[in-house]
C-alpha cells in the first residue's frame, strides 16, 4: 500500500474524447487499483464480497435499491461503491502525532483531495480559542465540554445540528429526539441542497415526498426519461437496471446538457456482452438540452399531450384516472396551452421535431417512469419543474400502477431514511404528537433552520453551536466564503466524523473532532454485535452490519456518541433510556416502530432477507395532500437567462469523486486528467467570447445589486456543451453560488443555473 502524500503532487491538464460508453473492465481495474491502494487485499476481500449483500454491508455511496434476494451479483457493486467502501476500510490513519505536526492554519490551505487521503481519524480532539492545532481530548472531557456548552446557551435554538446521509436510521432517530428533547427544531441535512425542491413539489402534488417506484417497475417500464441525472458516475448500478429494462423492450430517453457516457452505452461488466462485446446502448433519444430548459420540455410535452387528444378524443388521455383521482385539470389544460412554442424551443435549445419525437414515443407506451436528480432540483424554478413532471405522469395515469410513477434518485446512500426518521426542520405535526406520546416530553412545533438559514444564522451570530453528525458541510454549502466565515462565528463547532476534511478546518472558537465507526466497521455494544439499518431511493428498509475491526479501539459509534451526549445534557429531562438505546440498537428500533407509520413490527420484519418496503400512500390510490387528489398545477414559464458575454454554469462531480471528496484529479468519462480546476465551454462560445482553449480564466459570477464573486484560475477546455452553457466541478466553484440564489419554495441552493462570465486569469477587476 502506498503512504499518503504529505505534499500536493500537481499534475499538467490534459485532455482526450470524451467517452462513449461506462463500466466495462476498465471499471474493474481502476476500482481495483485504488481498493488496493488505501488497504491490503484481505481487507479489500472483505469489503468487496460483503457490500450490498443479504446481511451484509450498505454501500456507503448512493441509494440506488438492492436486486432481490437471490437475484444478486457475487460482486454486488460498482466502481465508485468499491471505491467509495474502501476510502473508508484505508489503512492510513490520522492520530494525534498528525495534528502535532500539522495546524488547522496549514491544514486550510491543503486540498480536499489530500485531507480525505491522509486516512481514519482515530481519538476525540479539540482545538482551544486562541489555538491553531488540535490537541487530543478524551471522550468525557470532549462529550461535557459539548453539554456544557449546550446547556449555557439562553436558548436551545442558538443550537444546529446537521446531518448527511452517512447516518444510520437509528443514528438520526436519536440526534431528532435528542435535539428536540434538547427543545430546537434546528435539524437541517443534506436533502435541503439535493432534493428539497423534489420533497416540496411531490408532497404538495401527491401527499408524499418520496418517489413512487420500486425496482421492479423499472424493470418493467415501457419508457424510462433520465432528466438531469448522469448514472454512470453519481449511481452506476442503475445502469444494470435500465439494461434489464432494455432487454424487457423498454425505450429510455435521455435529458442532459451533457452527453455522459453512462447515457449513451452501459458495458456490464458482470456478462460477456459487457466484456468483449459492445454492451447496450441506454438512450434511444439524447435531448441535449439548455440548462434549466426541463420545465419547458415538460411543458411542451404536455400541451403536445392535450392536442393529441384533441385530435382523437378518448384516445390518448386516461380520463378515468383523471377523473376519479385528481384535481385541478381544467385550470392546468387551459394555461398548458397558453405556453407559447417559440418560448419552449427558445429554452430548451431543442427542436420541434426532436420534441415530437419524444411524444411520439409517450403516446405508444403504457407504463412511463420518469427519472430525475439535481439537474432538476437545483433550479431557480426547480418546484415548478418536478410539478410539471406530475401534470405529465398524471395525464395518461402513470401512478399508481406496475411499470409507472415517479423516481426521484437520491445520492446519498440513506439522505432518505435521515428524513423518515425525523430529520426535518419542519416535521409535522402528527409526527411530534407520536413523539410526545412516546416519550412524554413536548416537542417545539417552531419550525426550525434548514440549511440555508442555519447559514444565515451563523453569519448573524444567532447560532452558537454547530454540530455535523458526518458529511462535510463546509465544502456542501453554497457561498463558501459567507459559509466559511459563519461557521467561524461559532462558539462551538462539533464534527462526527470517519475522515478528515474542510469542516474540521474551518471551524468555531472551541472545535471538536469526534471520530466515528464507519459502516464497514463492526459495532459491538454492551449486549454485543449491533446491525444498522438504511433506507434507499426506493423505500426499501434493509439491514448493514460491518465486518472489519475497528481502525482505532478509542471509536465510538454514532449512536454511543448521540447516548452519551444526551446523558450529559438533557440531565434526565423525559422518558428516555439512552442507556438502553446504546446498548441494544433494537431497543431503538422498537421505539421507532411506535412512532413512525410503517415501521410496525420493526425489528423481526426487517432482518428477513432484502428487508422491508414502506408503504406509499400513492400506491394505494390514496393521495395526503390538502385537496386528497393528485393535483395538477399551473407553472409558470421560465428560462435561465445570461446577459451578453456571460453563461450559465452548472457544478457537477467527475467521475472520480463522492460527493464533496475527488479521489484523483481526474474525470476518466469526461476526458479529463490532471486538473479539477476546468470549466467545460462550448467550441462556438469560446471563439465567441475571444478565449481559447487551454486560456486560464477566473469564473465571475454575478448576483443581485452588482455583487460578484470569483473562482480563480480554471483552464477552459471545449467540450459538447449547449450554446450557452458551461459547467465546472464542485465543490471548487461554490464560491460562486449565491447564499440567497435558491429554489422558490423549497430554499435549496440553485447550482445548476449560475450566470458567469469568464475573465483572463490575473487580470485585476475594473
Amino acid at each position: 500500500m502506498k503512504k499518503a502524500p504529505n505534499e500536493e503532487r500537481k499534475e499538467q491538464l490534459t485532455t482526450t474524447a470524451p467517452k462513449q460508453w461506462a463500466a466495462g473492465l476498465p471499471a474493474v481495474t481502476h476500482a481495483l487499483e485504488y481498493s488496493l491502494d488505501e488497504t491490503s487485499p484481505r481487507r479489500v476481500g472483505v469489503t468487496l464480497l460483503n457490500i450490498n449483500q443479504v446481511n451484509g454491508i450498505d454501500c456507503p455511496g448512493c441509494a440506488w435499491a438492492d436486486p432481490s434476494p437471490g437475484h444478486r451479483q457475487l460482486n454486488e457493486y460498482c466502481e465508485n461503491g468499491a471505491k467509495h467502501i474502501n476510502d473508508e476500510a484505508t489503512s492510513r490513519r490520522v492520530t494525534a502525532e498528525f495534528f502535532r505536526q500539522h495546524s488547522v492554519s496549514e491544514l486550510d490551505q491543503q486540498s480536499d483531495l489530500w485531507l480525505n487521503q491522509q486516512g481514519r481519524l482515530t481519538e476525540p480532539m479539540v482545538k482551544r480559542p486562541e489555538s491553531d492545532y488540535y490537541e487530543p481530548i478524551s471522550w468525557n472531557n470532549a462529550l461535557d465540554l459539548l453539554a456544557n456548552e449546550l446547556k449555557g446557551l439562553d436558548s436551545p435554538d442558538e443550537a444546529v445540528f446537521y446531518t448527511s446521509g452517512r447516518v444510520s436510521n437509528e443514528g438520526a432517530f436519536l440526534l431528532q429526539l435528542f435535539a428536540r428533547a434538547f427543545g430546537t427544531n434546528n435539524l437541517p441535512d443534506c436533502s435541503n441542497m439535493c432534493h428539497e425542491s423534489s420533497g416540496y413539489a411531490l408532497s404538495e402534488t401527491l401527499g408524499t415526498g418520496k418517489g413512487t417506484v420500486s425496482l421492479e417497475d423499472i424493470h418493467h417500464a415501457d419508457l424510462i426519461f433520465l432528466v438531469g441525472q448522469n448514472p454512470g458516475t453519481n449511481h452506476p448500478r442503475q445502469l444494470s437496471a435500465l439494461e434489464e429494462a432494455k432487454d424487457n423492450g423498454a425505450h429510455i430517453i435521455a435529458v442532459n446538457p451533457l452527453p455522459e457516457a453512462g447515457l449513451l452505452r452501459f458495458k456490464n461488466p458482470q456478462k460477456v456482452r459487457g466484456v468483449i462485446g459492445r454492451g447496450v446502448q441506454i438512450a434511444d433519444q439524447f435531448l441535449q438540452i439548455r440548462s434549466g430548459g426541463d420545465l419547458a420540455l415538460f411543458q411542451g410535452l404536455n400541451r403536445l399531450l392535450l392536442e393529441a387528444e384533441d385530435a382523437r378524443p378518448g384516445m390518448v388521455l386516461d380520463h378515468d384516472f383523471i377523473g376519479a383521482s385528481t384535481s385541478g385539470f381544467d385550470e392546468f389544460a387551459r394555461h398548458a396551452r397558453t405556453i407559447s412554442w417559440e418560448d419552449i424551443l427558445t429554452a430548451t435549445g431543442l427542436t420541434m421535431e426532436e420534441i415530437e419525437r419524444v411524444r411520439d414515443r409517450v403516446l405508444a407506451s403504457r407504463r412511463v417512469i420518469v427519472c430525475w436528480a439535481m439537474g432538476v432540483t437545483q433550479q431557480r424554478h426547480a418546484v415548478a419543474t418536478v410539478r410539471e413532471i406530475v401534470n405529465f405522469l398524471l395525464l395518461r395515469g402513470n401512478l399508481g400502477k406496475p411499470g409507472a410513477g415517479a423516481c426521484p434518485v437520491r445520492g446519498h446512500s440513506n439522505v432518505q431514511g435521515d428524513r423518515t426518521m425525523g430529520i426535518w426542520e419542519r416535521m409535522p405535526d402528527t409526527f411530534l404528537d407520536a413523539l410526545q406520546q412516546e416519550f412524554g416530553f413536548e416537542p417545539p412545533r417552531t419550525h426550525g433552520l434548514d440549511a440555508v438559514n442555519a447559514i444565515r444564522a451563523m453569519r448573524d451570530g444567532r447560532i452558537k453551536v454547530f454540530l455535523g453528525a458526518a458529511g462535510n458541510f463546509v465544502r456542501a454549502a453554497p457561498d463558501s466564503e459567507v459559509t466559511e466565515d459563519a461557521m467561524r462565528q461559532c462558539r462551538l463547532t462539533v464534527q462526527i466524523s470517519t475522515k478528515l476534511n474542510r469542516s474540521h478546518t474551518v471551524c468555531g472558537q472551541t472545535a471538536l473532532i469526534l471520530p466515528a465507526l464507519g459502516r464497514t466497521e463492526r459495532d459491538i455494544q454492551a449486549t454485543g454485535e449491533q446491525f444498522i439499518t438504511v433506507e434507499n431511493s426506493m423505500s426499501e428498509v434493509h439491514t448493514s452490519q460491518g465486518r472489519l475491526e475497528p481502525a482505532s479501539r478509542t471509536l465510538l459509534s454514532e449512536v454511543a456518541i448521540l447516548c452519551r451526549l444526551a446523558r450529559r445534557t438533557l440531565d434526565g429531562k423525559a422518558d428516555i433510556p439512552w442507556d438502553q438505546f446504546e446498548a441494544d440498537y433494537g431497543t431503538i428500533r422498537d421505539r421507532i416502530s411506535s412512532v413512525i407509520a410503517g415501521f410496525h413490527d420493526f425489528n423481526r420484519r426487517v432482518v428477513r432477507p432484502g428487508g422491508i418496503r414502506l408503504p406509499n400512500p400513492v400506491n394505494e390510490g390514496v393521495y395526503p395532500n390538502r385537496v386528497g387528489k393528485a393535483l395538477f398545477t399551473c407553472n409558470d414559464w421560465e428560462m435561465s437567462e445570461a446577459p451578453e458575454g456571460h453563461l450559465v454554469l452548472q457544478t457537477l462531480r467527475s467521475h472520480d469523486q463522492w460527493n464533496t471528496i475527488p479521489y484523483t484529479d481526474n474525470d476518466r468519462y469526461r476526458g479529463i486528467h490532471g486538473s479539477r480546476r476546468v470549466v467545460l465551454v462550448n467550441p462556438a462560445d469560446i471563439e465567441g467570447l475571444g478565449l481559447a482553449e487551454g486560456q486560464r480564466v477566473d469564473l465571475v459570477s454575478v448576483w443581485d445589486g452588482g455583487v460578484e464573486r470569483r473562482a480563480g484560475d480554471f483552464q477552459v477546455v471545449a467540450y459538447p456543451t449547449p450554446a450557452g452553457c458551461a459547467a465546472a466541478y464542485y465543490p471548487e466553484t461554490n464560491v460562486l453560488l449565491p447564499l440567497d440564489s435558491v429554489s422558490r419554495g423549497s430554499n435549496q441552493p440553485t447550482a445548476k443555473g449560475i450566470v458567469v462570465r469568464l475573465e483572463p486569469a490575473g487580470v485585476p477587476a475594473g
